[in-house]
């Protein structure tokens, strides 16, 4: 097994819940994102709004595995899971009539990971 490079505890805990997740539903979406949580702190990934802007469409549903950051408008709703959000981002996915999930909620919703973009 390769050796996780964080110590938070709600990470360590996301990342095997994922894996978990990818090995029972077949869906290999969620070993990605596992790994792509499980880097050192310095490579984490962080997302502005304007990047989510950018890249979807209305409806969509995308995934951060990472922080989500407030840079930026977000002119379309859209479904974003992420570890983390700052406030401004937060308000700004509701004032665009989007929602904001933990990335275990999304895998409640969704357990295939079907119509999953990730986005970091």
């Amino acid at each position: 097994m390769k050796e996780l490079k964080t110590t938070n505890p709600q990470l360590i805990e996301l990342i095997r819940f994922l894996k978990k997740q990818s090995r029972e539903q077949k869906a290999p979406i969620w070993k990605a994102i596992a790994e792509k949580l499980a880097v050192s702190k310095r490579r984490r990934i962080a997302v502005n709004i304007s990047r989510i802007n950018r890249y979807t469409e209305k409806n969509e549903t995308v995934v951060v595995p990472g922080k989500v950051l407030g840079v930026g408008e977000l002119n379309h709703p859209v479904t974003v899971a992420a570890f983390a959000f700052s406030e401004t981002a937060k308000q700004k996915i509701k004032k665009a009539r989007g929602k904001c999930l933990t990335i275990p909620e999304l895998v409640k919703k969704n357990p295939k990971g079907s119509n999953v973009k990730i986005i970091g």
